[in-house]
């Protein structure tokens, strides 16, 4: 019996839920920001390095909620891993919930773009020397 398409996508968000990319704490992080989601208690938090040449060097998220909005963090920041900061701004909404692939309402659709909401505020957060 074929697994269908949306077996297929449970699987990878599952994958990325209990195996996050770069999931803790970036010591050599330029840029941070972090937000959440009021209405359903979703944190997450995403840590930079971004070099010279503009591009994003390394990258790590934190944060609490439900599978979507910490699997979305993790498949983002795997994809972001290496572009620059052109390429991460110019990664749109749509583009984010593509990434993701599962269908979602648009209640959730929220928790899958806290995530790309909280990179595109983060590029534009430079963190001062004492991490804030």
């Amino acid at each position: 019996m074929p697994i269908d398409e949306e077996e297929l996508y449970q699987e990878h968000i599952l994958d990325h839920y209990e195996d996050p990319f770069h999931r803790g704490h970036l010591p050599t992080a330029t840029h941070a920001h972090e937000d959440n989601n009021p209405l359903c208690g979703d944190v997450v938090r995403i840590e930079l390095e971004l070099g010279e040449d503009g591009k994003i060097r390394d990258c790590f998220f934190s944060g609490q909620g439900c599978v979507i909005s910490q699997a979305s963090a993790s498949m983002l920041l795997e994809k972001m891993q290496g572009k620059t900061v052109d390429e991460a701004k110019q990664f749109s909404a749509e583009d984010m919930l593509q990434l993701y692939g599962a269908r979602l309402t648009p209640n959730r659709q929220k928790c899958c773009l806290l995530s790309w909401k909280v990179l595109q505020s983060a590029v534009h957060s430079p963190v001062g020397r004492d991490g804030t």
